[in-house]
């Protein structure tokens, strides 16, 4: 079976590792995917949920480009959420509640029906490397696979830790092993290693708990859908959550074991997700609040398991279990399991390329937790682009590099390489420079042709892009051509508390009031007529409300993004010697020799280099 050179090796079938198998494999590339445990390809080993604040963002520019995470939300969502619907759309951000067991199966049948890609169980448990360059993998069975790239997603299982109170195991999720012997060798080849925390909280049974105490937290009444496909569909029945809260009692029962806590006695000393602190830690966080949210997420259509979030912990299991037992509709309680933290080892990113791609050695990627990021959605999206460079690489083709003006990808990419990471790296909208440009239903408009260009985005793909953008400025030309006389216009107004109109004009400017909707415009019967004319959907007419609201704000932005890119030409030679730079700060010098930016714009972005040192690159660059 390994007599053949594979082209692309991925290590590890997490949220990343999936997604890179499956765009290297539908790239043309033969590819083996190798995890420690099948059954468990695509787990979700936290919450049961994709998308969110910034995630959803991302989770959309992922299908846009051709991946699977959006199309599998889809099929397995219990509920769907517009989260900020009440900002602009540059903060909207889709999330679905999801079912657990049937997100990992879709996973699973997805990457079965896909073309040149093979499977294997086993550990890796080291990497064959000759000089600099990458040559395949050894694992715990003693069996060689030789690659031209790979693809390393180890998520939280390299030397992982598992601490449950004063009690700690090896383990990279509860039940599974940890991975051992990478570490190691990759530090032995030069590479600068880290330690990080994450945690997870109880799971428990839903039939213990008493809903009625609490608040009902429903989905959307006219749901949306992540993938732009069609192979997907709206949900038309939804499962609520609920929400309830921690009390001054909770707290109190918790300080109980503040002494058996790892996190408070010494015994986790990594960091933990800033944005996603443990229970304990936000009661000695945030002293002065009585209360603290707690969301009560079902596991899926069927099950009674119930994932309790905003309760993870890693105090002893008998303390977790009196402290929920005092939570208002959790009086009878019963646990499937504890919460439980757990420490592991990653790699700083800066020792990567913008192509994820390792610096020391050619045709080696990392993807995921590996590089110090949290969350799904954040190591999907890396797993994707480190599996499409893998591809581009076997196929002598140049690299795809997403830029932070053109996808939040881009963003969190170019934070990783260039700025680092001491602690879990979570997305947000604020980390973009240009959201209303990265907004995300226009994820497929800013990256469905680059996708497409290097073979990983279907034509079919492309030709739905392409004729929403057709429908959605023609949509908006209407407006700009289309007029309204008063009589049509002011009832309209005076039910929004607009100001009235004396003379006719053109609905455009009426449709850019901020008072008035899509729906409020509709109600004129030359936008009906038009809507039914041309079978319009709410894809591109929500389209064309942004673009017709926000053209003013997009403008501006993409004008601040073109004076970032003209930067992003002047590129830097790899071997550039900064010592020879003398008005260069001392600082400066020493972090561009250490991350070894591609362009200007990139040094400019590194924490310590000044506006004045660029202004000595871009003279010395100049000549």
């Amino acid at each position: 079976m390994f007599d053949k050179e594979y082209d692309v090796v991925v290590v590890g079938a997490g949220h990343a590792g999936s997604e890179a198998a499956a765009a290297a494999a539908n790239m043309g590339c033969s590819t083996l995917l190798i995890t420690m445990n099948l059954q468990n390809i695509a787990q979700m080993s936290c919450n049961p949920a994709m998308g969110g604040i910034a995630k959803g963002q991302i989770v959309r520019e992922i299908d846009a480009l051709g991946g699977y995470s959006g199309i599998v939300s889809d099929r397995t969502a219990i509920q769907f959420k517009m989260l900020n619907k009440s900002k602009g759309p540059a903060m909207w951000s889709p999330r679905v509640q999801s079912d657990r067991m049937r997100f990992a199966e879709e996973w699973r049948m997805l990457l079965e029906q896909t073309q040149n890609l093979d499977f294997y169980q086993d550990m890796v448990s080291s990497l064959i490397v000759e000089g600099e360059q990458i040559k395949g993998v050894r694992t715990s069975l003693g069996i060689e696979v030789r690659a031209k790239s790979v693809v390393l997603t180890n998520g939280t299982f390299l030397n992982g830790l598992i601490h449950i109170g004063e009690k700690q195991f090896g383990g990279g999720r509860a039940g599974e092993k940890a991975a051992t012997g990478i570490t190691e060798q990759l530090v032995d080849l030069g590479f600068e290693s880290g330690r990080m925390k994450t945690g997870t909280p109880p799971r428990v049974d839903g039939r213990s708990l008493d809903y009625s105490k609490m608040t009902e937290q429903p989905g959307d009444e006219q749901p949306e859908k992540f993938s732009y496909l069609d192979c997907t569909s709206p949900l038309t029945k939804q499962r609520s959550c609920h929400m309830t809260y921690t009390s001054n009692e909770v707290h109190d029962v918790l300080r109980t074991g503040f002494d058996r806590s790892p996190m408070f006695n010494g015994s986790i000393k990594s960091i933990g997700p800033r944005y996603c602190p443990s229970i304990e830690d936000k009661i000695n966080r945030f002293a002065d609040k009585d209360r603290h949210q707690m969301f009560i997420e079902p596991e899926g259509w069927n099950t009674v398991e119930v994932y309790v979030n905003g309760f993870s912990t890693s105090l002893p299991e008998d303390v977790q279990f009196k402290a929920l037992r005092s939570v208002v509709g959790f009086e009878g309680v019963k646990f499937f399991r504890p919460g439980y933290a757990i420490e592991y080892d990653y790699f700083p990113p800066t020792q990567l390329k913008h192509t994820l791609e390792t610096k020391i050695i050619s045709g080696l990627y990392f993807a995921g937790q590996i590089n110090g990021t949290t969350g799904y959605e954040e190591a999907a999206s890396q797993g994707l682009m480190a599996g499409m460079n893998a591809a581009l690489k076997v196929k002598e083709q140049e690299a795809l590099i997403i830029k932070r003006s053109e996808a939040y990808i881009g963003v969190l990419i170019d934070d990783l390489i260039t700025k680092g990471t001491e602690e879990p790296y979570r997305m947000f909208t604020s980390r973009a420079e240009y959201r209303t440009l990265l907004r995300q239903d226009n994820a497929d408009f800013r990256l469905t042709p680059m996708s497409n260009a290097v073979g990983l985005a279907s034509d079919d793909r492309m030709r739905r892009m392409e004729m929403k953008d057709q429908k959605s400025k023609a949509f908006v030309q209407f407006f700009k051509e289309t007029s309204v006389s008063p009589e049509e216009a002011n009832p309209i107004l005076e039910q929004k508390n607009s100001a009235s109109v004396k003379q006719s004009g053109k609905l455009f400017k009426l449709f850019a009031r901020p008072q008035i909707t899509l729906e409020d415009v509709k109600q004129f019967d030359k936008v009906a007529a038009y809507i039914e004319t041309h079978d319009l959907d709410r894809e591109v007419m929500e389209q064309a409300e942004v673009q017709i609201k926000y053209s003013g704000y997009i403008e501006k932005e993409k004008n601040n993004a073109d004076k970032l890119n003209r930067l992003e030409e002047v590129k830097i030679p790899s071997n550039f010697d900064y010592t020879k730079l003398k008005s260069l700060s001392f600082e400066a010098r020493e972090k561009m020799t250490k991350i070894k930016p591609t362009t200007v714009s990139q040094a400019s972005r590194i924490s310590g280099v000044s506006p004045s040192d660029i202004s000595v690159l871009l003279v010395y660059m100049g000549r």
